[in-house]
């Protein structure tokens, strides 16, 4: 389970900030009329993708390392 493993943990955080920054660009709409509650954590991961891109791709490439060598 993602909940119990760091790395797995944040495997599935990395995949949702992309996601929801991959969304946002495709169609803002849909993330940016939901920016409190439960779905404005996923306004929040874009921003978050959005703003600190070079350090989400950067992570992004050293868990993918990581994940091909053990």
């Amino acid at each position: 389970s993602a909940i119990f493993n760091f790395q797995s943990l944040l495997l599935v955080v990395l995949l949702l900030i992309c996601t929801c920054t991959y969304v946002r660009a495709q169609a803002p709409s849909l993330i940016d009329r939901n920016k409190t509650g439960l779905l404005g954590l996923l306004w929040k991961a874009s921003r978050v993708g959005e703003r600190l891109s070079p350090y989400v791709s950067l992570a992004c490439i050293i868990m993918g390392v990581t994940i091909m060598i053990s």
